[in-house]
């Protein structure tokens, strides 16, 4: 969840950057709006701040202005180095703030670790094609976007010019991510506004034709009935999707079992003090890959209480209990009895990968697709758990 909210950060910022490359004679008024030396200066300084891979990004657009002539080669330097130094003005002071490690440059760290260390297949790897035949499908949702509109855009003199800048940039740039063994379809997400105008191109040109022929007529139909196919799709699958994130409900579960749970102790050993109390979670991979984000979690304790060895357990009362979450990955921390025992509860995948004496309190489950079942095959592996 995290990076969906970097997500909403930077892909406006490479939109309204893409922007700068339209030819747009109303806008000449507003000269920086309308100039590639923008989109080269807005796309660097996203790049440096949130994702590392718009460097890659940069590469076909960059090379196609330079061959139209739209920059020239001190010009790409000149604003690269701008929109370079733009960013790491912003994101070196501000991250290493916050991280209180100075000089901290998060992308510099996550591309050497990704790249330089070639770590990222720990997080999987994908078939070179999948961008191209599962992540852009997908993602472009109504199949007359890329089977119709596109194709017919590009066979158009009068279009071709500008499909073809906005289409082969960008497929330039995910042939060049496919390389790249770790694939998810957030590292390709720049490329569907420029995809979806090329295609708005296509389906302009039938639209405004539709009286002229009865091929047109039939087209025009059709882009209505696909668009009102996929918004219903849409629908079912924001319904559907609701069902992806079992560390998120585990996670409200607990917040919700903690108190009654510790009402119960309290009566039967403090005699019903109101005190409060810290509650120590370990969360594993899967959790936190499933919806938990640190907008789900509640308040921690004061620092002072937990340098002057921390506060007594036990009061119901929900305001009077404070939280403290543990999100480590190491292996080598995480096969040692000892780690467990500084907690009170686990949400994990697997708890037989819990060391010590644990009770499984309850399961999460989270869908996991449709099976056609014949009449002699049992519906196991349907669902899957995912933290309990």
């Amino acid at each position: 969840m995290a990076s969906k909210v970097v997500l909403v950060g930077r892909l406006p910022i490479v939109s309204i950057a893409l922007g700068c490359l339209l030819q747009r004679p109303r806008l000449e008024p507003y000269l920086f709006m309308n100039k590639p030396q923008t989109f080269l200066s807005l796309v660097t300084t996203t790049g440096v701040i949130f994702r590392s891979e718009l460097a890659l990004f940069l590469i076909p657009h960059t090379l196609v202005l330079l061959l139209n002539r739209r920059l020239s080669i001190a010009c790409i330097i000149t604003f690269g180095i701008f929109g370079s130094f733009l960013g790491l003005c912003l994101t070196i002071p501000i991250d290493s703030f916050f991280w209180q490690r100075f000089p901290l440059w998060p992308e510099l760290s996550a591309f050497s670790y990704n790249i330089l260390h070639s770590q990222s297949s720990n997080w999987g790897t994908s078939p070179w094609h999948f961008y191209f035949t599962s992540a852009l499908p997908r993602l472009l949702f109504n199949p007359i976007t890329y089977i119709l509109c596109i194709p017919l855009a590009a066979s158009q003199p009068a279009l071709r010019r500008s499909v073809t800048q906005l289409v082969l940039p960008n497929l330039a740039f995910v042939a060049l991510y496919s390389l790249q063994p770790h694939k998810e379809w957030r590292f390709i997400i720049y490329t569907i506004p420029p995809f979806l105008t090329a295609a708005a191109l296509g389906a302009n040109w039938i639209w405004t034709r539709r009286s002229k022929s009865v091929l047109y007529r039939f087209l025009s139909r059709a882009l209505i009935v696909s668009v009102m196919g996929s918004f219903a799709a849409s629908g079912i699958m924001l319904a559907v999707s609701r069902l992806n994130y079992p560390g998120a409900d585990a996670l409200n579960r607990l917040h919700a079992l903690v108190p009654q749970h510790r009402s119960q102790q309290q009566q039967q050993y403090l005699g019903g003090r109101g005190e409060r109390m810290i509650v120590t979670v370990h969360m594993d991979t899967l959790s936190c890959m499933t919806g938990i984000t640190r907008f789900l979690q509640l308040p921690a304790p004061p620092l002072a209480d937990l340098e002057n060895g921390g506060m007594q357990r036990g009061n119901e009362a929900k305001e009077n209990l404070f939280w403290v979450y543990d999100k480590t990955e190491e292996e080598e921390k995480l096969l040692d009895p000892v780690f467990w025992e500084r907690f009170d509860w686990v949400l994990a995948e697997n708890p037989k990968r819990v060391i010590g004496k644990w009770e499984v309190v309850e399961t999460v489950e989270r869908y996991a697709g449709l099976k056609v079942l014949r009449p002699r095959d049992d519906g196991g592996g349907d669902v899957k758990s995912g933290g309990g």
